[in-house]
């Protein structure tokens, strides 16, 4: 099943390179430089320790202690990450979502692996990017224009899932008993 998902590849530079910093630190509690090179390493991409400590100095990367206890990295601009049971989180993500997404959503097709989401006036840019911050393994990613978000999927039945998904989201927030 994982040979038939595209991998993400980056290039060797660095933009490339404080991205996956960025991702990984978003999506892991990073607790040491050496478990965050070791993230990278297994998306191709060796760093030196001191290149590593100035790309964290330069994103304003912190040791922050969370609710546990325990330290991790974060950046300023970031939620802390917060060791909970995934479905609380998951449930408030979605429900937080929904709220947003209610207003801006007005209609969502599928078309074969992709998603086109129409939006008010202005709005598509802002709702890529509410899309892109979630993990979804299944969307590569979102293109936006002023209206429009173009959703490209790894496959045709994550197209048609993501849609449904994504009509939910938006009919849910609109109502507090829907």
């Amino acid at each position: 099943m994982s040979e038939s998902v595209p991998s993400l590849q980056r290039p060797a530079s660095r933009a490339a390179r404080l991205s996956a910093i960025e991702q990984a630190l978003a999506n892991h509690i990073i607790t040491s430089q050496s478990q965050l090179s070791q993230i990278l390493a297994d998306e191709g991409i060796e760093v030196t320790q001191a290149t590593l400590s100035r790309d964290l100095d330069e994103m304003h990367a912190t040791k922050t202690r969370l609710q546990d206890g325990s330290t991790a990295y974060v950046v300023a601009d970031q939620p802390q990450p917060q060791i909970q049971p995934a479905s609380l989180s998951t449930a408030k993500v979605e429900q937080q979502m929904s709220r947003v997404l209610s207003g801006l959503v007005t209609s969502v097709a599928a078309a074969r692996n992709l998603m086109v989401v129409h939006t008010p006036s202005g709005a598509a840019q802002y709702v890529a990017s509410v899309l892109d911050k979630q993990p979804m393994e299944d969307v590569l990613g979102t293109i936006a224009g002023d209206d429009t978000v173009m959703v490209v999927c790894v496959d045709d039945e994550s197209a048609t899932q993501r849609t449904q998904w994504l009509l939910e989201m938006a009919s849910t927030g609109q109502s507090a008993t829907a």
